[in-house]
């Protein structure tokens, strides 16, 4: 049977239609990486733009400040959620079908997140914020596409430039929340609403530039060029009971898992409640969205920087700088007190310290564990991550309301010492 070049997939699900010869392979990872650098900037933008008042909208909805935590929790609770059947979903039918899903499903919470406080229902709101969380999801996702096709050598920077996509849109999210809010004036809905309808349309083109362009499947391609074996036993490698089992046998895989759920915990656990805390010392909307910006510049604008490192001097030797530029996030935020620029350096070196940590993390959990079982392990990454970060967020905002922002941001420096303490067993056991 053949098929057309750039046709959708063949009837088998786990084949892509055309098998790529060498001198083709350069082209489409250039396509691949085009697309993918596309729809993260759209999603970047989608997911910023709600983030920056997710906490403050759940306060005004809730009217407890105590409260405004579970938005953040509820935000990373839907990629948690979702880590394990996306996984299941890209195993079997590649990656397309599963990044179209998080989007969908992330426009379809945000119009929930809107009617949930149209109708000043807390749950609903709560309900919302869960799908919603999902678009980000595909953009978590989308970093493990860009390394299926990419040289061992180069896997690092190829992860690290689609993350630094998300930057554009990131950046931009946060500072367009106040003219998407006043966009909706009028029509009923709160101000602090108005940036989710904006990026339940965002998701929506988000979902239609990757099932269009996304062709041929990254996954399906990179695996068909490795498969030699039974269609069988390669079925029974991509399970995720396999993924669970070429976790625990492999060290190195372990500390990749720590890394990204410490890096990613102590960032949302501090970013979340940063609002709340600014709001005290007299930050309007405006402010916020620029500390917010400035957070999201440290999590993206860098992370090719990050995976050069990565690939040059080892993922070991990034993950001690994820440690280091955590702590010192931790420090400067925690004693900043009422001064905003305090706050915002803080918040931008905290930025910092998840892009390494998620770049040379992501990297060394790919380097770690076979071909086949990567999407599996890949999956099971983001649930570990995404559900310490949603236990996280739950508990900074009972930190905030019962202790305050500072001893929140020392309590975040704590979730480094696990990090710490396997990077450098590994860097004994390879010494």
């Amino acid at each position: 049977m053949t098929s057309t070049p750039g046709a959708p997939d063949a009837t088998l699900p786990d084949r892509p239609p055309v098998l790529v010869g060498a001198a083709e392979l350069p082209a489409l990872r250039r396509r691949v990486q085009a697309v993918l650098i596309t729809t993260q900037i759209l999603g970047g933008l989608g997911i910023a733009i709600g983030v920056a008042l997710a906490a403050v909208l759940a306060r005004d909805v809730s009217g407890s400040e105590a409260l405004s935590g579970l938005a953040s929790t509820a935000t990373v609770a839907g990629p948690a959620l979702l880590a394990m059947p996306l996984a299941s979903l890209m195993a079997s039918r590649g990656r397309r079908a599963g990044l179209v899903l998080a989007y969908l499903l992330g426009a379809v919470g945000a119009g929930v997140t809107v009617l949930g406080a149209v109708v000043d229902s807390f749950p609903l709101l709560l309900a919302g914020l869960v799908g919603f969380g999902a678009g980000s999801s595909a953009n978590l996702a989308a970093r493990f596409a860009a390394a299926d096709l990419a040289e061992p050598d180069r896997r690092a920077r190829a992860i690290s430039t689609v993350v630094w996509a998300t930057t554009i849109g990131a950046v931009l999210g946060p500072n367009i929340a106040a003219p998407a809010g006043r966009s909706v004036s009028g029509l009923g809905i709160p101000a602090t609403a108005g940036p989710f309808v904006w990026a339940a349309g965002v998701f929506v083109v988000s979902a239609v530039v990757v099932a269009v362009l996304l062709r041929p499947d990254p996954l399906l391609t990179a695996r068909a060029l490795a498969d030699t074996g039974a269609p069988g036993a390669a079925a029974e490698e991509r399970s995720l009971r396999a993924g669970m089992r070429a976790v625990r046998e492999s060290p190195r895989a372990r500390l990749a898992l720590v890394t990204v759920a410490g890096s990613h915990t102590a960032m949302v656990s501090i970013m979340s409640m940063t609002p709340v805390a600014l709001t005290h010392h007299g930050a309007d909307i405006q402010l916020i969205g620029l500390v917010i910006s400035g957070h999201i510049a440290g999590m993206y604008a860098f992370s090719p920087l990050m995976g050069w490192l990565s690939d040059r001097l080892g993922r070991l030797s990034v993950i001690g700088l994820a440690v280091g530029l955590i702590g010192m996030a931790a420090l400067l935020a925690g004693t900043a007190g009422a001064s905003h620029g305090r706050t915002a350096l803080g918040l931008f070196v905290l930025g910092l310290g998840w892009s390494a940590g998620l770049v040379s993390g992501s990297a060394l959990l790919t380097d770690s564990v076979p071909g086949a079982a990567r999407a599996a392990v890949q999956g099971l990454s983001d649930f570990v991550m995404n559900t310490a970060a949603g236990v996280g967020g739950l508990a900074a905002g009972l930190i905030v309301s019962q202790v305050g922002y500072g001893p929140l941001n020392a309590i975040a420096a704590c979730l480094l010492l696990p990090m710490a303490a396997l990077a450098v067993r590994g860097s004994l056991r390879e010494g």
